[in-house]
């Protein structure tokens, strides 16, 4: 089902999703936060006793480098900024701060919020709780700096989770929809949504199957690629506008 079957013309763009090349995942990767730097493909997976922070081949979708957080924390989303890569965790009120190379904490955060979604503008990270809220956190004390509330013709848009900056739009998932919301960054305005559905088509789905959750975006080759919580394919997508 769409987030917003009946709005308006000219407010909103609706578009579909196309697949242009499908790629393995690891099956067992509970996605939180997927993002390109350097050419190179993270991702940070969720769930106690699970979670982890990798650095994934595309190709092959083979883990070439892993950290495993305690059981305690429940990893959430991720992104780098300025050199150091910052993990959110979910209810545990703690974004890590950790060295790209190496994935050793460097420090840490409190953080008041729950830890959903994390991207970044190149100056600020932009923080999803799981509201229709996104936050904007000073990367170098993670206070912050100002949130805008994310809304479709005027109505609120709840559930925001993973978060990518693509173009100078805010991508993101939004919990439980197969469908992906483009938003204007200093408005919240939703201007675009993308209809997600035919992804669960292409593949087998079992009782572990989770929702649609991972959007990444490579400045390099301008590729867009999606997947979602113990999917076993990750998808490079372009999208167009429906007619």
């Amino acid at each position: 089902m769409l987030l917003c079957g009946g709005c308006r013309s000219g407010q909103v763009v609706y578009y579909n999703c196309n697949v242009e090349q499908t790629l393995p995942h690891d099956v067992n990767s509970y996605t939180q936060g997927l993002f390109f730097h350097d050419g190179e493909l993270f991702e940070s997976a969720g769930q106690y006793g699970e979670s982890s922070m990798r650095r994934v081949d595309l190709a092959s979708g083979n883990v070439l480098q892993r950290f495993n957080f305690d059981p305690a924390y429940f990893a959430e989303g991720s992104c780098i900024l300025n050199g150091k890569l910052y993990i959110l965790t979910w209810m545990e009120g703690v974004c890590f701060v950790c060295d790209p190379a190496t994935f050793e904490e460097t420090g840490r955060f409190a953080n008041r919020h729950q830890g959903w979604g994390l991207t970044t503008d190149g100056t600020d990270l932009i923080m999803s709780d799981g509201s229709s809220w996104l936050f904007y956190m000073d990367p170098e004390t993670f206070a912050e700096k100002k949130s805008v509330n994310v809304t479709l013709n005027g109505h609120a848009v709840p559930y925001l989770n993973e978060l990518e900056y693509i173009n100078g739009r805010i991508w993101a998932n939004v919990y439980g929809k197969d469908q992906i919301v483009i938003i204007e960054p200093k408005s919240g305005v939703v201007e675009g949504l993308i209809d997600c559905r035919q992804l669960r088509t292409t593949f087998r789905a079992t009782s572990r199957t989770d929702v649609l959750n991972g959007i990444a975006y490579n400045p390099q080759t301008k590729e867009i690629y999606l997947t979602g919580k113990y999917w076993p394919s990750m998808f490079k997508i372009t999208y167009t506008e429906r007619k």
